[in-house]
């Protein structure tokens, strides 16, 4: 599931990047698998092509994509290469926190709690359903089944 925070701070080209590199990391989007259009793509999730073509360009670049000329995107052999790209994104992540003061103690703590959380809550420890609705955040949702995303507003 590819969740897009429009209201968040970071951009909606890298959430989409991290979005599609999870999906790849879980396994649920397989090497040489065509992925969506960024033109479809862009109209299911309601957003500009250009943002969703951005993304595609950074994930070519880092070798998570491919592209081939008249056929589209697809996903790369490098399943090893998301994983990999994730740690290091963690780990500088884990530098700059212990350097601006973070004990390593609160660092551990939080891993430990997100992985309880995820174990105890399939969502993945996201924001509850009612809460999306009062707040009216956009939820989008990567159904491998029907290989197709939607948003869904909550409100």
């Amino acid at each position: 599931m590819i969740t897009l925070d429009v209201t968040g701070r970071a951009p909606i080209y890298e959430q989409l990047c991290r979005g599609i590199c999870g999906e790849i990391a879980k396994g649920l989007l397989q090497p040489h698998e065509r992925i969506p259009a960024a033109r479809v793509l862009a109209k299911e999730l309601g957003i500009n092509p250009n943002t969703v073509a951005k993304a595609y360009i950074e994930l070519e670049r880092n070798g998570i994509i491919y592209s081939v000329a008249g056929k589209g995107c697809f996903v790369a052999d490098q399943h090893d290469s998301v994983y990999r790209r994730l740690t290091e994104e963690f780990r500088r992540a884990a530098r700059e926190a212990f350097h601006a003061g973070v004990p390593k103690e609160a660092l551990a703590a939080i891993v430990e709690q997100e992985c309880a959380s995820r174990r105890r809550d399939p969502s993945g420890g996201r924001m509850p359903a009612k809460a999306r609705k009062r707040r009216g955040i956009p939820t989008v949702v990567w159904k491998r089944k029907h290989r197709n995303c939607r948003t869904k507003t909550r409100g």
